[in-house]
This record gives C-alpha cells, sequence and structure tokens, in this order.
C-alpha cells in the first residue's frame, strides 16, 4: 500500500465495497454522511462527494466519483470536496475516475444516477434537520434540457425566461404548467413530463392538476389563458434564446500541459503519444469544452490535489464556461473519450478474475483429499434465450440468387459461401421470425452484398417486423448455434463466384467432398449446441484445450487434448456420429500419436499446449446514434433503463461480441438495410476502443418486436412495448392517468398452412398439402427451457412454419418449371413476393381475441342478415377459429393466384391436388380479370 493512503480520511473506510451510490456533504469541513432516504436531494449552499460502485461483470468493482459543487457553496467547502475526492480514489487504489460537477452544468453520468432529476433546495444542508421546510409554496420556473437525462434549472419567474427551443415547466401550488417550445423535440417534451411527475409526487403528493401548453397554439383552451395570466398576460416571446456571458473556446486545438509547482509547461499539440505522460508527472489535456487531468501512478497525493487545484484555478482565471467539464484520471483508469485524442494508445488487459478463482477454489479441493482436475465451468456456457424448438430454413446465396438447401444439408455450411438463414420460433404472444446472412471466412464480396441485400429484401417484405442479423464465420451469436444444435463448417465453397475466384487467382480449390483428408476441430458447450469446424490440415492447427477429428484416407481418427474436459470428449462421439456414422474410429490421446498420424497432418510441429482462457461477457453500453449528411455521431446513455429506448430514435447496444441496433417506430429510419449501415458505421468508429472487430455480430430490432435475447439486458416490462403514439403522447397517457394504447394484438398469431399443421400434428396426422420438408420442427433446448420459464410449454403451442414452397401445393408441369429443379422452387418461393413464404403477417389476423364471433355467412356483403357495426375491412377477425382456417386458405390461394399471374399463364394443367382442382379454372380466371383483383370478392361468393 503507497504510503501516502495514511492521509485518506477514515470516513471512508469500507466505502466502495457495495455497489450502488454513497455521498457525504461537507458540513464544518468535515465530511457528513448523507442518509439514503435524502439521495437525490442536493442544497445549492453546499458541496458534495459521490461515489458510484457497479460491480462488472469480469469481477473487477468500477468507481466513479463526483465532486458536486452547489452555487451558493463557499469556497472552502469546495476545495474541501475536491480535496476529499482525491482522497477516496487514493482510498480505493486509485483506479476511480474523478468529475468535478457544477451545479445546473452536471455531467449526463451524473444525471443519471438521479432519475428523472435533480432540483436543487435552495439553503445548506444539515445533519441535524436534514432538510429546510418552508411555509408558503413558491411559485418557481424551470427549464428543462435533454433527451435521456434531464438538465433542470430554475430560472427567474419572467416571459423573458421563456423561448422557442426549450421546455419549461411552471410550478404552482394547484397546478403544473408545461410549456412545450415549438423547437423542442418530442424526448425532451416526453422527458419534462417525467419531471413534473416527480415534482408532483415530492411536492404536492401527488395532487395536483398537470397541464400542457404548446407554443404557438392559444385558441380556446383555458389551461393556455391561466397560463399568460401568470405573467401578467400574454406577449409575443423573443425568437432568440437568452445568450450567455461565458464562451467556451471551441475553436481551440487541443493542448496537453505539465503541472508543476502550482505553474504548467506546454508539453505539446496534437498528435498525442502515451510516451507523453511520465508515471511521476501530472497532465492537463485542454480540449476546449472539456479538460482532463492525467496524475501517474508515482506522483504523490500533495501533487494530485495541487495539479486539480491549479487547473481550477486556470479555468477560473480565463473566463471559461461553468459548463466545462473537468475529469480526473490516475494512470490506467484513462477513459475511452480521453484515450481517443492519442494516436495508438496501447490496448489494456484485464485479468479474468473469475478463471483465477476456480484454480484456487480447486487447489482448495486437492488440499482436502479430492481429486480434482478442474472445476465445472458452466458458469462459461452463455444461455440463447430464445426457444429452439422452431422451423428452420437456409438458402445459398449464388450470383445475385439464392437456392434452397436441402433439410438433411442444411446443417452443413461452407467457408467459402454465404447463406441466408430464416427460424421461426414461438413467442409469447406470435410467432417470431429471425434472419440471418452468415458469411464465410473465404466467400466473396459479390456474394456478401448480395447475401444482405437479399436477406434485407425479405425482411422489409414481412409486416410483422422480424429480427435480422449480419453474422461472420467465428463469430457467431450463440442463438445462431442453438438454432442448427449440430453444425458443420466444412472448407471451400459451392458458390459459382468462389470458384471463378479461386480459378482465376490459380487457387487450389479446397471444397470438402467426403473422400479428402481433412481435420476437424469440435467445439461446443452441450449437445444443443456443438460445431465441427475443418481447420488447416497442419499440426500448428491442433489445441491441447480440444479434441480434433481426423479423416485420414480410410481411417478416422479422434484426437483428445490433455486440456479437454469430458463435456469435450462427449461431443467429440456425437460429432463423429454425424460426420462418419458408418466408421470405426481410432482414439488417440495428445502425446501418444502414431506416426501416421503426424504424416497425415505434414508432419509434428509446434502447437498451442496451455489452457484456452474463455472471454467473459462484456457490460454493455447503449449508445443513441444519427447519421446525417455522412456524419455519424453517437452518444452514450448511462445507467440505462428500457424507457431509454424512445420511439422517435435508433440506439445501438453494444454487448462488445455482437451489437443490437434498436429502431423506435418513429424515427427516421424506414428500412433494416438502413438500421444495418448504422451498425457497420458503429464498428467502424469503435467508439469505446475496445477493439471492435468489423466482423462483429450486427442484430436489427423493430420496437415492439423485441426477442427475449435482446429484452434480457434490461428490467422489461413488455406492457411498455406496445403503446401506441409518440414518446410524448405516451407518458402523457400515464402521468394523467389514462389507459395507455396498446397495439391491437393478432389474434392468435396464426399462420397460414403453419396453423393447419400444427394442428394436425397434435391430432397424430399430417397435412397432405404440405410436405414434412419444409416444415420440420426442431428439438427443444433443455438450456432455453431452464433459463426462460415462458418457453417451457412448448408443446401446448402452435410451431411456425413458413407458408410452403408453390411446388408441395400442386404440380406446375413446364420445361421452365420442374418439380424437381431447385432453382425452379427457390424461384416460385421468392416470387410468393410480400405474401408467400417469406411473409406471413399480410395472412394473419389483425383483430382482438375478444371481438364477439359470428357465422360466415352473416358476414358476407351479401348476406340476408349481414352483421352491422363491424370494421368490414377485418370481417376474418370475427370468424370462428374453424372458420377462419377454410376460408383463409381459399383466400391465401387468390393472393397466391393474383401474384403469380406471369407463371400461371405459361401451363394450363389444373394442380395435381384433388381438394383445389374445382377452384383452379375460378381463380385462374379471377386472375386474369383486372377488374375483379379486389380481395372483397371472397365475401361476395
Amino acid at each position: 500500500m503507497p504510503p501516502f493512503r495514511k492521509a485518506v480520511d477514515a470516513t471512508f473506510k469500507g466505502a466502495g465495497v457495495k455497489s450502488g451510490l454513497e455521498i457525504w456533504c461537507a458540513e464544518n469541513l468535515q465530511l457528513t454522511p448523507v442518509p439514503k432516504s435524502s439521495y437525490g436531494k442536493f442544497f445549492s449552499g453546499s458541496s458534495y462527494v459521490i461515489l458510484n460502485t457497479v460491480l462488472l461483470k469480469s469481477g473487477l468493482p468500477q468507481h466513479d466519483i463526483h465532486y458536486w459543487l452547489g452555487k451558493g457553496a463557499k469556497e472552502v467547502d469546495s476545495a474541501f470536496a475536491s480535496d476529499k475526492a482525491v482522497e477516496l480514489d487514493s482510498a480505493l487504489g486509485s483506479h476511480a475516475v474523478q468529475y468535478r460537477e457544477v451545479q445546473g452544468n452536471e455531467t449526463e453520468k451524473f444525471l443519471s444516477y438521479f432519475k428523472p432529476c435533480i432540483i436543487p433546495i435552495e439553503g445548506v444542508f444539515s445533519s441535524e434537520q436534514g432538510h429546510l421546510d418552508n411555509e408558503t409554496y413558491k411559485i418557481s420556473l424551470l427549464a428543462c434540457k435533454g433527451d435521456h437525462v434531464v438538465h433542470v434549472n430554475e430560472v427567474p419567474f419572467s416571459r423573458s425566461s421563456l423561448n422557442h427551443n426549450d421546455v419549461f415547466i411552471l410550478d404552482t401550488e394547484s397546478k403544473i404548467f408545461l410549456f412545450s417550445g415549438c423547437n423542442s423535440t418530442m424526448q425532451e417534451r416526453a422527458k419534462a413530463l417525467e419531471v413534473i411527475q416527480y415534482i408532483n409526487d415530492n411536492k404536492h403528493s401527488g395532487r395536483c392538476e398537470v397541464a400542457t401548453i404548446e407554443d404557438g397554439k392559444f385558441v380556446g383552451d383555458s389551461d393556455v389563458g391561466e397560463f399568460w395570466s401568470l405573467f401578467g398576460g400574454y406577449a409575443p416571446i423573443s425568437r432568440d434564446s437568452p445568450c450567455t456571458s461565458q464562451k467556451d473556446p471551441t475553436n481551440l486545438s487541443e493542448k496537453i500541459f505539465w503541472i508543476n509547482k502550482n505553474k504548467m509547461f506546454l508539453v505539446g499539440p496534437a498528435p498525442f503519444k502515451k510516451e507523453m505522460l511520465s508515471m511521476e508527472k501530472c497532465y492537463m489535456l485542454d480540449c476546449g469544452t472539456e479538460i482532463f487531468i492525467w496524475m501517474g501512478r508515482n506522483t504523490s497525493l500533495t501533487e494530485r490535489k495541487m495539479s486539480i487545484s491549479v487547473t481550477e484555478d486556470t479555468v477560473a482565471s480565463q473566463g471559461r464556461s461553468s459548463s466545462t467539464h473537468i475529469t480526473f484520471l490516475t494512470e490506467g483508469s484513462e477513459t475511452a473519450t480521453f484515450r481517443s485524442y492519442f494516436d495508438d494508445w496501447p490496448q489494456t488487459t484485464v485479468t479474468n478474475l473469475y478463471e483465477e478463482g476456480r484454480g484456487k477454489v480447486a487447489a482448495i479441493f486437492k488440499q482436502q483429499g479430492f481429486d480434482v482436475k478442474e472445476l465445472p465451468d458452466e458458469y462459461h456456457v452463455s444461455q440463447p434465450f430464445i426457444d429452439c424448438s422452431g422451423v428452420l430454413k437456409v438458402w445459398r446465396v449464388d450470383c445475385h440468387d439464392i437456392y434452397l438447401v436441402p433439410v438433411a444439408e442444411q446443417g452443413k455450411l461452407f467457408s467459402g459461401d454465404c447463406y441466408i438463414v430464416q427460424y421461426i420460433y414461438p413467442g409469447d404472444e406470435r410467432d417470431e421470425y429471425l434472419f440471418y446472412v452468415w458469411m464465410g471466412h473465404h466467400s466473396i464480396k459479390e456474394d456478401r452484398t448480395d447475401g444482405t441485400s437479399l436477406m434485407c429484401s425479405m425482411v422489409d417484405s414481412i409486416k410483422s417486423h422480424p429480427v435480422m442479423a449480419q453474422i461472420f464465420e467465428g463469430k457467431e451469436p450463440i442463438q445462431f448455434l442453438s438454432i442448427f444444435q449440430k453444425l458443420i463448417i466444412f472448407k471451400g465453397g459451392m458458390s459459382s463466384g468462389y470458384k471463378r475466384f479461386i480459378y482465376e487467382n490459380g487457387s487450389v480449390d479446397e471444397t470438402y467432398d467426403g473422400d479428402k483428408t481433412a481435420l476437424f476441430r469440435v467445439q461446443g458447450s452441450g449437445p444443443e449446441n456443438m460445431q465441427a469446424i475443418q481447420v488447416d490440415l497442419v499440426s500448428g492447427s491442433l489445441n491441447s484445450s480440444y479434441c480434433y477429428i481426423l479423416r485420414a484416407g480410410a481411417s478416422i481418427y479422434t484426437w483428445v487434448g490433455n486440456l479437454s474436459s469430458l463435456r469435450d470428449h462427449d461431443l467429440l462421439d456425437r460429432m463423429v456420429d454425424q460426420l462418419y456414422p458408418t466408421q470405426q474410429t481410432i482414439s488417440v490421446r495428445e502425446g501418444s500419436e502414431p506416426d501416421i498420424f503426424w504424416d497425415a497432418v505434414g508432419g509434428k510441429a509446434e502447437y498451442p499446449k496451455e489452457k484456452e482462457i474463455k472471454e467473459y461477457d462484456e457490460d454493455p453500453h447503449l449508445f443513441t446514434c444519427t447519421f446525417l449528411e455522412g456524419d455519424f455521431k453517437v452518444k452514450e446513455v448511462f445507467n440505462y433503463t428500457q424507457d431509454d429506448l424512445t420511439t422517435e430514435e435508433v440506439l445501438i447496444l453494444d454487448c462488445y461480441n455482437e451489437i443490437y441496433v434498436w429502431v423506435g417506430l418513429h424515427s427516421s429510419v424506414s428500412s433494416k438495410q438502413q438500421a444495418l449501415t448504422l451498425g457497420k458505421k458503429y464498428l467502424e468508429s469503435d467508439i469505446l476502443l475496445g477493439g471492435l472487430s468489423l466482423e462483429t455480430a450486427i442484430y436489427v430490432i423493430t420496437e415492439g418486436h423485441e426477442p427475449s435475447f435482446f429484452t434480457r439486458f434490461f428490467e422489461w416490462d413488455s406492457s411498455k412495448a406496445f403503446m401506441c403514439g409518440n414518446s410524448f403522447e405516451r407518458k402523457l397517457a400515464i402521468l394523467k392517468g389514462l389507459a395507455p394504447k396498446l397495439e391491437t394484438p393478432k389474434r392468435g398469431s396464426r399462420i397460414l398452412y403453419g396453423t393447419r399443421y400444427s394442428e394436425n400434428i397434435s391430432n397424430g396426422s399430417s397435412s397432405k398439402s404440405v410436405h414434412s420438408d419444409v416444415l420440420r420442427p426442431r428439438s427443444g433446448s433443455p438450456a432455453s427451457r431452464s433459463v426462460t420459464p415462458s418457453f417451457a410449454d412448448t408443446k401446448n403451442r402452435r410451431l411456425s412454419c413458413p407458408a410452403p414452397v408453390a411446388r408441395k401445393l400442386f404440380a406446375v408441369s413446364s420445361p421452365d418449371l420442374d418439380a424437381e429443379s431447385p432453382k425452379a422452387t427457390d424461384e416460385l418461393s421468392l416470387n410468393l413476393g410480400k405474401f408467400g413464404a417469406m411473409t406471413v403477417a399480410e395472412s394473419e389476423v389483425e383483430a382482438d381475441s375478444d371481438l364477439e364471433i359470428f357465422p360466415y355467412g352473416r358476414l358476407k356483403v351479401t348476406s340476408d342478415n349481414p352483421i352491422k357495426g363491424i370494421n368490414v375491412t377485418k370481417r376474418e377477425a370475427y370468424l370462428s377459429n374453424h372458420e377462419f382456417q377454410e376460408k383463409t386458405n381459399l383466400r391465401w390461394l387468390l393472393i397466391f393466384f393474383k401474384e403469380n399471374l406471369m407463371i400461371l399463364r405459361t401451363t394450363d394443367q389444373p394442380p395435381a391436388s384433388s381438394h383445389t382442382q374445382w377452384q383452379y379454372p375460378v381463380l385462374k380466371d379471377f386472375c386474369c380479370d383486372q377488374s375483379q383483383q379486389n380481395d372483397e370478392s371472397l365475401w361476395r361468393s
């Protein structure tokens, strides 16, 4: 322990041990702990020290220290709080980041601890009385700024304080008014409503009336008249916001100064290198509106206090704005923002405390006489948080087209190809869709571009807002691997573009054909998540942490690494059965390999023999992002909650191994392709400077359709996900106690043919009109069921499935559309367009499940006794389950024939299925008669 820690205040003993906030107030040059019941209440005449502790997933604690200076605080108290913040950092091992917070200009990180806001109280904190009581209620006018955290500042109660750009709250004893400037955003107005709720609850016991006033709209509103009467009557508001006397030198270039004996010495302008900073010195990095103080690890506590004092005096003497943020960093605790000003700041590695702990516990067991080789690593096994009993379809991308992969082969991918994967699984309210484009390591650029474009087209055509993702070989998320369960990745590729690339470059085609000598690495977490990856046929590909399968001529070898686990051995046996089910294997343990084994892998050579430590999950970060005129900007949302997913924005949740692009329904992003572009821009920018790979998985998620593997990062309230209106309208409804408008639930999330298929399975039969290969259900994942209780009773759920391929409905005898041709099959699948296999929402019933049921005869347009008072555009919503399935079967065929009119005109053959023969001539004539192309004709039949 460094000697300067002896000078640390005894008040800090035990600080930072538990997660959460700890607050002290400077009182008579002593620190007084603030009771938790008073957290968030700050007196403008006092200074405070605030510590926030977060236990990261890596096992390390993260400390952030803030000292808050009230506008009326004495200078001696402010200096005292500053010194104590440095001492607290020292007591915590000099790993914390310190922030100087000035009342009215606090950092967003600080404000995020006290949502929705802090409203300083006039006076001075006293540990005896705790707060001051006012006998008469004082009318106050508050200016609110911010979309995720709110800066609330009291301004003079005058009409001149109002402007068109901000949101204002007028707090009176009997009513609270919200005045929204015409240039303010919906997010700012919504956040101001949260402040009103806070004021109403804390100052009015929740009994105060709330009125909303919109800038520029006055006619016929009594609340408007009452609002302006409090200002002495209406008068126009100035167009310009009140200007401030202090300005920040935003045009100055960044500079680094060495702080020594109350003086500053210029070190050098940009570009900066880490080598400029000495661990025995303190420096100031001046970035104009933001200042950083960097303190070397070998500097004394006295030097650190002095450097902070010098910096604050410099800011004051230069007339800098009080909004200038000052951050204090000790060597080793540099933030991403600070490091971004330096060229090639070296990456730091964090020790995985969990791995160290497991080793120590194993050693203790051995001392007690237990033969423990290793501790189970269940905590390393990521959970998929998805139902793995759904339906899977895979297409291979080739030359601007896609080809359906047969069911028996869809778990086998080639590293030189790209694939589109569609997965449908049962959700809580409806069947959920998930699309992936998987890009092999050696796939060509053209196939990658085509794969992304084709997937986006599929996804955008579906109104049910499916989730989609772009992933790369070797960076697959756990959901993808759990969906396949048994995945084999071969070298080479089947794409014609890949073959052409190999030929033009004179390379050897390594495409696996089942007979070549090949080496496979086996990996995974269990039977529901295991893979065999073909690796280079050299001994350097081996690793003591894994097991391998080697095919050499007619012989099959299994190689067991010395550091592999019993679970790995089980996976090895299972994958051998997948690759070579009929052949005998020769088991080889590491260190006892025969010469023939080494000959097959090109000779014995060095390979990794140390235990491979698996990465722990990184703590997620949430960012808002905008991309206007080529300018990509992001801003972090600290201490985020579900409420920070505002419907007007696009946000990115960075989980390091994967990122999620969340698209609000009222945002400017209208397509999944745009959202995917934002995700790529984010990876390129690497905001957190964590070495993000450009091949990191990118998910695109639409508001209201969030999958469980996304919502697990929040305390999720599903009712909020289905609220209608913009963010202001939603918050206003909640504030006024109105029942929030919800999106109309879909009745049973019926999917045509999927429902029929599922019900026939439950009855012990199968549908003749649907081929079993197309609708192959997946086996359930025990892992997913154990983690997510809602997935437990999948036996009673309707299994979802895609609409059948056209040739499964009826045989089309045509030279161009042969029923056995994979390309013909895929063409017909795609020709279903927005109504076919990719799109189910058009065929879903969008109606309330509580609607009254009526017979089909009374719902028809030509009925003698029609039902009145119904939504005539949603007649099917009033059908019983039985009649819905019967009638919508015909409706789906009508839609299909209309979309495929050109194909139908090439043949006069009736359908092969006898139960639809009577419909064929009627439907074909219907399609050819443009004047009758109206779904309403179904109700006239």
